[in-house]
């Protein structure tokens, strides 16, 4: 089958690649010309684990292109994908303004029938917006459809290849055809494709984020409790995960969720919610706790400084939300490292792959290591802020001859409490006993 998708953003270049990766031939539009180019060269746009394989594979079979004609991009096309930007705009609500402009521009240029599809993550109504704005010009039979992406950002190109389901919603038996046609290779081994009325299939995408976000304040919250009554969270965690009704997943403690899904999308609900004069309690508190929770170790920092940060050099290490991506959205490294400049202290970072994107945020502000163990030199304390694999087991003789001092504020949990306390730091996690 033919497809376009349009927009080459992490979630349009990832549903394009595995689109080709089934034997169908994708176009992939975009308005940037200079990502175009890049693409068509074979240089990927974006870091996530596995795709880049897979991209080079279909774009010499010929499968994928690229353009930054929509007129072209379309051509014979029996389903269009939007997978456009949905920024939140200053009241929380998503902003649809490329996705309509999209969506005005297919009416004036389709000229027979086919499935316009909304991948992006959009408020309930959206379709029926779309439909709107492509029937003012069309002249020709259309549907809109549903179809939201649940794509973890590090595992996006086993997700989307082997997914728990798809959700889509139409009312359209032509549709529904086609969308089953796509999607039958990805569902093989028995995971459910969902057909659904198109409101809650947009609603589905939101509803599933916040639960999630939920899950994780509320984790972080009972990881506050723990401190004060001096449980440790990791015991507590075990036991909750335990309950098959509640599950083993996104109960781990930290600092906050970031990135571009959950932030936006528990936003939006909360104004969509606001809009039919719903006040959605819970989510507003998920809001407060999660930012709360990004600067949840500053206090711990002050404390073992005695509230007197100028001067001090701290080495930082993860700055991408999470790990294996480069995505620094909301990233609560970010939220670290603006208050320990503004307390007067210095501050040199490592990550594995997000240092340029942080780079473009905060300039020559801080230092940028070659490694993380460069990140350490002359530090007064390191400060972990994101999971990824190679700094669970490091080197910690390194660790203690670059650093002034023993002292480890762990934002991710990443190391064993005792062991860290036999090795003489002073060590401070989330939700578990302080080592001194």
């Amino acid at each position: 089958m033919k497809i376009a998708v349009i927009g080459t953003g992490y979630v349009g270049l990832v549903t394009g690649t595995c689109f080709a990766e089934t034997g169908n031939e994708v176009v992939c539009v975009d308005i940037d010309q200079r990502k175009i180019d890049k693409l068509k060269s074979g240089e990927i746009t974006i870091y996530e684990p596995g795709l880049e394989k897979l991209f080079l594979r279909n774009l010499k079979e010929e499968r994928l292109h690229f353009t930054s004609n929509l007129v072209e991009g379309i051509k014979d096309a029996k389903i269009l994908f939007l997978a456009l930007p949905t920024p939140p705009g200053e009241d929380g609500s998503a902003d649809l303004k490329y996705v309509l402009g999209v969506a005005a521009d297919l009416g004036k240029i389709i000229s027979e029938y086919v499935v316009v599809v909304d991948k992006s993550t959009v408020p309930v109504g959206t379709a029926e917006k779309v439909h709107k704005a492509i029937a003012a010009n069309a002249t020709v039979d259309f549907d809109v459809v549903s179809n939201p992406e649940f794509l973890r950002e590090g595992v996006a190109v086993e997700d989307f290849m082997k997914p728990d389901r798809v959700v889509i919603g139409t009312a359209s038996e032509r549709a529904k055809k086609l969308m089953n046609e796509l999607y039958a290779p990805f569902v093989r081994s028995g995971n459910p494709l969902i057909f659904m009325d198109v409101r809650s299939a947009e609603l589905t995408k939101y509803a599933a984020n916040s639960f999630l976000a939920t899950k994780i304040s509320f984790m972080n919250e009972v990881a506050q409790l723990c401190e004060r009554l001096g449980a440790d969270v990791d015991m507590v965690r075990l036991g909750v995960g335990s309950d098959a009704r509640i599950g083993k997943r996104f109960l781990f403690p930290g600092i906050g969720y970031g990135g571009s899904c959950f932030p936006k999308d528990v936003q939006a609900l909360v104004k969509s919610s606001s809009e039919v004069d719903y006040d959605f309690k819970i989510l507003n508190a998920v809001m407060d706790v999660n930012e709360k929770q990004k600067l949840h170790l500053m206090p711990k920092i002050n404390g073992y400084f005695n509230n007197e940060l100028s001067g001090k050099h701290f080495a930082i290490w993860g700055l991408a939300f999470k790990p294996n991506t480069d995505d620094i959205r909301e990233a609560p490294a970010l939220y670290m490292i603006d208050a320990l400049l503004e307390a007067g202290a210095t501050v040199n970072v490592f990550d594995p792959e997000a240092m340029a994107n942080v780079k473009g945020v905060v300039g020559d502000k801080i230092e940028y290591a070659e490694n993380q163990y460069d990140a350490l030199v002359g530090a007064d304390a390191l400060i972990i802020a994101t999971e990824w694999n190679e700094f669970r087991t490091p080197d910690f003789l390194k660790i203690v001859n670059n650093m002034k001092r023993k002292v480890i504020f762990d934002g991710r949990n990443l190391f064993d409490v005792a062991n860290i306390g036999e090795l003489g730091f002073h060590y401070e996690s989330i939700g578990r006993a302080s080592i001194n």
